[in-house]
């Protein structure tokens, strides 16, 4: 009803709300790894005894050189076991370091809706677990990472950090493991069994080249010229879908002579692996130069139809873009990252980006292609604010989710060079900041692009309406009716009925979760809405509904309650959409029970958890399951309403503030303890909670 919080679909558990994995399977979201592993033994006996005996290990080393895939090998290696899970934050996206900690929260599941500060909120979320922590790619962001791990891990006893950078944090206890190119000595050198496993992928034809002796010798000396860096080998083994070993050595030998000196500043590796990306860059047909050298403006994956209008233009014409695309990922440019129901996505590794991005320099297009991109997703988020209460809502959300960090960095460009297109763009997120679980990143995002902008205009009063959702959700009610108020003004102002009902929903809710349900109803509900006008099917009048639907539940008056709710339920299934219909579903259970009829209000709830689970709703869930467990409880079921009830216990603390502080859902969660106390007494209740709660964590 009031806001949700998006987890993988692995994460958001069974039926009973339980985010449990899969039996035998390790609690967390370890990426899957995208190519053969090859090599590292040592390497990976000495992290499993440093992951043992310390609690903070960073791993360094040149770019390219395979911290990340040592890391993940580690962090997933068999046997490794963490109470409460593994879990990898990918920091190579992020930008703005004010989001690290946003960003490490939703990565481990927390959504805190208070608005005490998120740090001191994860450190006591973290307190009691016992998890291991993975922080990839942390090199441009090292101060931050490291005050952000150190209260981490000052708080937390059963914390361990595993983090990949370019440099040591610099951290009190910190373990630093130099991770090394591959040895590329010999016949059998794991360097050359990299280059040979990544040729093989190029063309089976490569086979018969590394039979030959001599031809071996070549190929040895390719890994030796290279260093034995991993991104280098994989680089050069691409080419052996055009070339032979002997031009690959006769060219690379060239162009070493031609590009090492190009930054003699640099340490020797760095040298080798600026040397073997330039060259190569060179060995591209010139639209793939410049193709790459524009898709460095993404952060983080993007699919094609991103690529095709961001890097379009002159002599790469859009009908040509995915051509080249793939030209680059046979080149082992650009990587193919995995499916997302809606086709594939693409991802340049840090060090190719950041080559690319000096030639997009050099082009003098770095602002021109950064507000294709930033106009791009601008243009994107007003499509899904449009669909989203509609047959599309469940793909809008995983899209949403996907793009996150272009979002983010498109927001972070449009507020440098294009205000009122940051102000039109983070309102229009109002579904992503309110409902997906993103309220501190939300209300960062518009209370900057609110600032010093005239307060007037549609865009303004949609930022601002955004905004107050953010307010409810963390708790700050006079604030969001303050809001709620200046809405109302505005949307007077643009003669706009749909704001005037946005508004209204703002103030209504803001006053009934402090416990005035009758002063929500006269704002909320069906005299309001009518005195208002609009659709009926916008989210003006859905919203008010669900607000009014709710305020009748505190008043006891189930029976109207349910009609509405009823009602607003059906409303939702014409529209196709599931995020309104789930709240809809749990008013009807309040009602229910309220009617005594106690078993339509477990079926009823059990269908809002559905819902819950299907957008990945910590929020939801945790307000379901308190819900299910009166309903069980009045059923009979004592053991099983405290075990809910333990296990929605876990899923609020993800929340950060049980019940929302809210008097009603805090007297309906303490029903259900009084009756589940009641019918198996306080010993046994005690130990179902227990079970509940250890059930939910792992």
């Amino acid at each position: 009803m009031f806001g949700e919080y998006s987890v993988n679909d692995s994460q958001a558990g069974s039926a009973s709300g339980s985010p449990a994995p899969e039996s035998g399977a390790v609690l967390g979201n370890l990426p899957p790894e995208t190519a053969s592993f090859v090599g590292r033994k040592r390497e990976l006996a000495c992290m499993d005894a440093l992951l043992g005996d310390h609690r903070l290990i960073t791993l360094t080393g040149v770019g390219g050189v395979g911290k990340s895939r040592l890391a993940l090998r580690a962090a997933a290696a068999p046997g490794r076991r963490h109470r409460d899970g593994i879990w990898w934050v990918e920091l190579s996206p992020l930008r703005d370091p004010a989001l690290l900690t946003t960003t490490v929260a939703h990565a481990v599941g927390l959504a805190d809706h208070s608005s005490h500060p998120l740090d001191e909120e994860l450190c006591a979320w973290m307190a009691d677990k016992e998890l291991l922590l993975v922080l990839d790619t942390c090199e441009h962001l090292v101060p931050e990472v490291r005050h952000l791990v150190g209260e981490l891990l000052q708080s937390a006893p059963g914390l361990t950090v595993l983090t990949t950078s370019r440099e040591r944090l610099g951290t009190p206890g910190e373990q630093v493991f130099d991770v090394r190119p591959l040895p590329a000595e010999g016949p059998d050198s794991d360097a050359l069994a990299l280059f040979r496993a990544r040729a093989l992928a190029a063309t089976p034809d490569a086979a018969a080249a590394f039979a030959d002796p001599a031809r071996a010798r070549v190929a040895a000396e390719v890994c030796r010229r290279l260093d034995g860096i991993p991104l280098a080998l994989e680089l050069a083994g691409a080419r052996l879908r055009l070339w032979t070993l002997e031009q690959i050595a006769q060219r690379l030998g060239a162009r070493f002579q031609v590009l090492a000196d190009t930054r003699p500043t640099l340490a020797p590796r760095h040298r080798t692996m600026r040397t073997a990306i330039g060259w190569s860059h060179e060995l591209c047909e010139p639209v793939e130069r410049l193709l790459w050298a524009r898709l460095s403006v993404f952060t983080g994956d993007f699919d094609v139809a991103a690529a095709r209008t961001v890097c379009a233009g002159g002599p790469l014409p859009a009908g040509r873009v995915e051509r080249v695309l793939e030209g680059l990922v046979a080149k082992s440019v650009v990587r193919r990252t995995e499916e997302r129901g809606a086709g594939a996505r693409y991802l340049l590794l840090d060090t190719i980006r950041e080559f690319g991005h000096d030639w997009l320099e050099e082009l003098g297009e770095v602002r021109t292609v950064a507000d294709r991109h930033a106009h791009w997703y601008a243009a994107l988020c007003r499509a899904a604010d449009t669909g989203w209460l509609g047959p599309g809502q469940v793909d809008w959300y995983r899209r949403t989710t996907a793009e996150h960090a272009q979002l983010r960095t498109a927001l972070e460009h449009l507020l440098g060079t294009d205000r009122a297109a940051a102000l039109e763009m983070a309102g229009a997120l109002w579904f992503f900041w309110f409902a997906c679980g993103h309220v501190h990143e939300g209300r960062g995002f518009l209370e900057r692009a609110l600032s010093g902008v005239p307060p007037t205009g549609a865009a303004y009063t949609q930022a601002l309406w955004a905004l107050g959702l953010t307010m409810l959700l963390q708790g700050d009610m006079d604030d969001a009716q303050a809001v709620g108020a200046e809405c109302t003004r505005a949307a007077d102002r643009l003669a706009d009925p749909e704001r005037e009902l946005r508004a209204a929903y703002l103030r209504a809710v803001s006053v009934l979760m402090p416990g005035d349900p009758a002063a929500a109803l006269l704002l909320a509900g069906p005299r309001a809405r009518a005195g208002h006008g609009g659709s009926t099917s916008g989210p003006g009048w859905l919203l008010c509904r669900l607000a009014g639907s709710y305020a009748l539940c505190d008043l006891g008056r189930f029976e109207e309650a349910a009609e509405e709710a009823g009602a607003l339920r059906e409303a939702c299934a014409e529209l196709g959409e599931r995020w309104l219909r789930a709240y809809a579903d749990y008013v009807l259970a309040v009602a229910a029970l309220g009617l005594g009829q106690h078993g339509e209000a477990a079926r009823h709830v059990r269908a809002m958890l559905s819902g819950k689970r299907l957008l990945g709703d910590r929020f939801g869930i945790a307000l379901g399951l308190d819900l299910l467990a009166v309903a069980v409880a009045a059923l009979g079921d004592g053991e099983l309403a405290a075990r809910l009830l333990g296990t929605g216990h876990a899923w609020w603390r993800t929340v950060g503030r049980p019940q929302m502080g809210s008097p009603s859902l805090t007297a309906l969660r303490d029903e259900g303890e009084r009756r589940a106390r009641a019918a198996i007494g306080d010993a046994a209740y005690e130990s179902a909670f227990l079970g509940g709660a250890a059930a939910s964590t792992g």
